[in-house]
């Protein structure tokens, strides 16, 4: 069937502020299916409250609705404009419920808009335990034995009837809040009421827990003529017991007999068919029972998931792209395959390689949370890694979690106690993939791993591989080991740095110079959704240690722009829609823009974006070689965060041009020695402060600058380590846990102004003008992180003298420190007194909150600036603001119910929202600045 020509106009609705269970794939899906109708000339508005996104940049939607996700702005959108259709598939559960409360309240049928993508009756189907289950019932798909609960009777009467373990599943919730396992009765009551709590309606299912069964999920769609199809199969690593979103997955699904799989994806379709006629994306999860290939269904989602961003990414088969052009009325073989050019849509993927994705906690941010993983979702992003094996693809994505791995262990970082070895393999948390390849190094038998962990067998004998090839590679020294031993060594994920650390007294680069005097090069392989049966038309490449390389590098002048690595706190979306207008605006200078990036939640990996897509780690050894095969003009470290600018030094060191500001001059503004000097040499104020290697120079230095202090060790991102403290007992403690944890590293200990307001500054320059692009006042204190803080634009309560100060200080820091492209400064306000607390010459974590408000495309205007093909002149800069904007910090305190909401130094919050207020006696504002101080701590 042709498209819906009836549909002229859509809204989107989206996921609103990061948190954990909802982060930015859904940003992705969102993006990607608005660009996809606007190809079909439809109008797209979106409404969603995220400014960190692209998918709220005017460069992905006709309309842009930066409102609180409630029934109430929409109705408002519907006022003010004739929507057709509304899609809210993409904006995860968050969208799904207000879909649903909408039709509630009657407002589609009020305003005359049809939903599509997904029945209403769909949602409730799958999202009602009971309903769900007994469905599954009714058309024959096994369910665990479970009972509804609405009450606290109700619930011990069904613990009763079904028998310990048991887990406790709340209905309409996001990333499995509320929900748990119960080992034993006394565990119950606690259970249930937090459950029954979370649940919006107050009702949970009480479910058998099929503790240590085998776990996977499918990604399906269908057409209007109820074609479906399976596009990914996804295995967990980790098996039933630990929340999807928390495991190790795997695609294609690596243990599963053919049988099994038929009979898997047969239930799959029959479920997705029962639930509604619907054309779209599902989702199905699955488990199965290893001892005799049982299957049971553990839930279906009627929206695209938060694996569909890892299957559109792992498959090359862009899911939400298409799942948009069918809700619009189109079937599977009327749209083009996006990746051949030549095939149809209406084709099931075909790997050969595997995709490994590894979650990113942040555990360090919550202190005395509970890092035991389990039902309820705790990691903040995640990493997604191509090989042509399981194990080279397991070891890629252990370089590109930025957790300062080389690899899966062989990098002295290995536990050898055996006790907290057994006990981290029975209770899983973020490091248990690394404390089995402990064990096994350890001379731990893998049937005891099996039995403690109930990991598939065949993934353990894989880990276990790279035991066996440690060992052999210790008998030899670095020039004498074998070609093809090397060669095998490589294809295994064993990135140079690893293989200097086993052989010991050789470096990193000795390693690399060997091989590559060897021959022993990186071939880079196409994702092409077919397994080379067709031919791609599409760029996107991962490496591999083989002989053909399929990246041919072109004539044209390129740029490579390196991302962000995984999202965590402190480094999050808003690096990513940096990225991609770096990117865009690249291509507009008339560069080859590249992206090399690992996090499969984004926009910039998405193969459609840049020129050439490398989805590959941002360490050093993979971008080394992508930098010596493109040869590019220069690479843009500054879109990408602290981990693009950490790669800074090395780039320096190799003689690679830096785009922008130099190396020289970044490091000034990280050094805070060199910095402070800077400072005084442009007579502008900052905090007294000393630098310490050890606790007793703290205490002098504490002493002489002054209590309270602010302790923190260089070169680090969100605050992480910071402290504020106010004795010599409290420093001393501070000070050896910062150098246990960072080892190495020099402790900065600046007197803290105490009920000092803090402000901060964006600015671009060209290396003759500055333009500031906003100033913003935080409505909190200074000694919570910025990155917490509500920040207003612009500024609301500043003297013109303070403001003169801060753009006068901005400028003559942006010509010191010879910035070409961005910077931000944090300052401090006491008693009419500015003082620069830090710089950093790079895209911030507010610019994308300041381009929003404003609605000027500043990291375009930036990139170009930093490439040179413009100067600030050449742009003429309005702004659009009417009244204010805060941007206002969202936290996921929910997930760690025995942490503190105590707010100090190191960030905590996991997203934002942007709120436009037209004056200052808005309630709300009034509101934060009252309550402005209650959370400040240490």
């Amino acid at each position: 069937m042709p498209r819906d020509t009836s549909i002229r106009s859509v809204l989107i609705i989206g996921s609103g502020p990061i948190v954990i269970g909802q982060a930015c794939e859904f940003d992705y899906s969102g993006s990607q299916a608005a660009l996809s109708l606007k190809e079909e000339g439809i109008s797209v508005s979106i409404i969603n409250s995220n400014p960190a996104t692209i998918m709220t940049d005017e460069i992905i939607a006709d309309h842009i609705y930066l409102r609180p996700l409630t029934v109430d702005s929409i109705e408002q959108i519907l006022i003010e404009q004739q929507i057709d259709a509304v899609l809210p598939t993409m904006g995860g559960q968050t969208a799904l419920n207000l879909c649903k409360e909408a039709e509630e309240r009657g407002v589609w049928e009020k305003y005359g808009v049809r939903v599509i993508g997904v029945d209403v009756a769909a949602i409730e189907k799958t999202e009602n335990r009971e309903a769900f289950r007994q469905l599954m019932v009714d058309i024959g798909v096994g369910v665990a034995n479970s009972r509804i609960a609405n009450s606290f009777l109700e619930g011990k009467e069904a613990a009763q009837e079904i028998g310990y373990p048991l887990v406790i599943r709340p209905s309409y919730t996001l990333g499995g809040s509320g929900g748990g396992f119960v080992h034993k009765k006394e565990e119950f009551d606690h259970a249930l009421k937090r459950g029954l709590e979370a649940s919006p309606t107050h009702e949970v299912l009480v479910e058998q827990a099929v503790l240590g069964w085998k776990e996977y999920e499918l990604e399906l769609l269908r057409d209007s003529n109820d074609n479906v199809i399976i596009i990914c199969s996804i295995e967990n690593f980790d098996p039933m017991g630990i929340h999807t979103g928390d495991s190790i997955t795997v695609a294609p699904a690596m243990t599963l007999s053919d049988r099994c799989y038929q009979d898997m994806r047969n239930q799959a379709i029959k479920m997705m068919r029962a639930i509604g006629t619907f054309a779209g994306g599902c989702n199905v999860q699955f488990s199965v029972n290893p001892a005799n290939d049982e299957i049971i269904a553990i839930e279906i989602n009627p929206r695209v998931s938060r694996s569909s961003a890892l299957a559109s990414k792992a498959t090359g088969y862009p899911i939400a792209k298409i799942a948009s052009k069918l809700a619009i009325g189109y079937n599977l073989d009327e749209i083009e395959n996006q990746i051949t050019k030549t095939t149809s849509a209406y084709f099931e993927p075909t790997l050969d390689y595997v995709i490994v994705k590894i979650p990113r906690w942040n555990f360090d941010k919550f202190k005395g949370a509970n890092m035991e993983l389990g039902l309820q979702m705790k990691s903040v992003g995640e990493v997604m890694a191509i090989g042509r094996t399981f194990i080279e693809a397991l070891q890629k994505a252990c370089q590109s979690l930025e957790i300062s791995r080389a690899g899966l262990g062989a990098d002295g970082k290995h536990n050898r106690s055996i006790e907290e070895i057994m006990y981290g393999l029975e209770h899983a948390s973020w490091n248990r993939l690394f404390l089995i390849k402990d064990a096994m190094s350890m001379g731990v038998p893998l049937e005891s791993i099996r039995k403690v962990t109930r990991i598939d067998k065949w993934f353990l004998s894989q880990i276990q591989e790279l035991v066996q090839l440690e060992t052999e590679l210790k008998r030899y020294s670095l020039n004498n080991i074998p070609k093809d031993f090397f060669v095998t060594l490589k294809q295994k994920g064993f990135s140079d740095i690893q293989i200097a650390y086993l052989l010991g007294n050789v470096t990193e680069d000795e390693v690399y110079d060997r091989r590559h005097e060897l021959g022993i090069k990186r071939v880079y392989k196409m994702v092409d959704t077919c397994a080379a049966e067709f031919s791609a038309k599409t760029p996107y490449y991962y490496s591999t240690f083989e002989e053909e390389n399929e990246s041919q590098r072109s004539d044209k002048k390129k740029v490579i722009v390196l991302g962000s690595g995984p999202n965590r706190i402190g480094q999050g979306i808003e690096f990513d829609y940096s990225c991609v207008h770096g990117i865009l605006a690249a291509k507009e200078s008339g560069y080859e823009a590249i992206m090399v990036n690992c996090n499969p939640e984004t926009v910039s990996t998405d193969f459609n974006i840049a020129d050439k897509l490398y989805f590959e780690p941002v360490f050093w050894e993979h971008v080394r070689e992508i930098i010596e095969l493109e040869n590019p003009e220069g690479v843009i470290v500054q879109l990408g965060g602290q981990t693009a600018l950490k790669m800074a030094e090395k780039l320096h060191e190799h003689g690679i041009k830096i785009i922008g500001t130099s190396y020289n001059d970044m490091d000034v503004a990280e050094d805070r020695g060199r910095f402070s000097d800077l400072l005084k040499e442009l007579e502008i104020p900052y905090p007294r402060y000393g630098v310490a290697e050890n606790a007793e120079e703290a205490i002098v230095v504490a002493n002489e600058v002054g209590y309270p202090v602010l302790v923190r060790p260089s070169y680090v991102l969100g605050g992480q380590g910071m402290s504020i403290v106010i004795n010599d007992e409290d420093l001393e403690k501070a000070v050896v846990k910062l150098l246990g944890d960072l080892p190495g590293n020099r402790v900065l200990i600046d007197h803290f102004l105490d009920r000092a307001e803090e402000t901060e500054s964006d600015s671009i320059c060209d290396g003759e003008d500055v333009h500031i692009v906003g100033l913003m006042e935080h409505i909190e204190p200074a000694g919570i992180h910025s990155g917490d803080s509500s920040a207003v634009l612009p500024p609301f309560s500043l003297s013109e003298a303070v403001i003169a100060s801060m753009e006068a200080y901005s400028k003559k820091i942006a010509h010191a420190l010879n910035v070409r492209g961005l910077l931000n400064i944090q300052f401090a306000v006491k008693d009419e007194k500015v003082y620069v607390i830090e710089a950093n010459p790079r895209a911030s974590r507010t610019v994308p909150f300041i381009a929003k408000a404003y609605q000027v495309p500043y990291i375009n205007i930036a990139t170009k600036v930093m490439l040179g093909v413009n100067k600030l002149k050449d742009f003429t800069i309005e702004r659009k603001l009417e009244g204010y904007a805060i941007k206002e910090p969202v936290f996921s305190f929910d997930k760690f119910p025995e942490v503190t909401k105590e707010l100090g130094p190191e960030m905590k919050s996991t997203g934002e929202a942007i709120r436009f207020i037209k004056d200052l006696e808005d309630p709300y504002f009034r509101k934060l600045v009252k309550d402005k101080s209650m959370y400040l701590s240490k």
